[in-house]
């Protein structure tokens, strides 16, 4: 998995109304816990957070920070190989 970074319009998701207390919750401290999402051809598809994501939907409107969500990507292997271990060959 690799954690990164990404602009929440790049990811599809269900669209829900979150409970206050969550969109306070991130209002005062961010997504805590980044959300699961699987990398497809046509962007990113959440796989777990979706009322993260509809909250910081909501907070958008009222600043655009919260526009980009820490997510971790759920298949992603391009770093997985046996050189992202500083090998030339596979030693197992």
């Amino acid at each position: 998995m690799i954690n990164t970074m990404i602009n929440i319009d790049e990811i599809e998701f269900e669209e829900m109304i979150p409970n206050a207390e969550l969109i306070e919750s991130i209002r005062q401290r961010g997504i805590a816990i980044p959300v699961h999402v699987i990398h497809t051809a046509n962007g990113y598809k959440c796989a777990d957070g979706r009322k993260r994501l509809n909250a910081c939907r909501i907070l958008c409107k009222e600043d655009k920070h919260f526009a980009d969500i820490p997510v971790m990507i759920q298949n992603d292997y391009s770093k997985a190989g046996s050189s992202f271990w500083g090998h030339t060959q596979n030693l197992h």
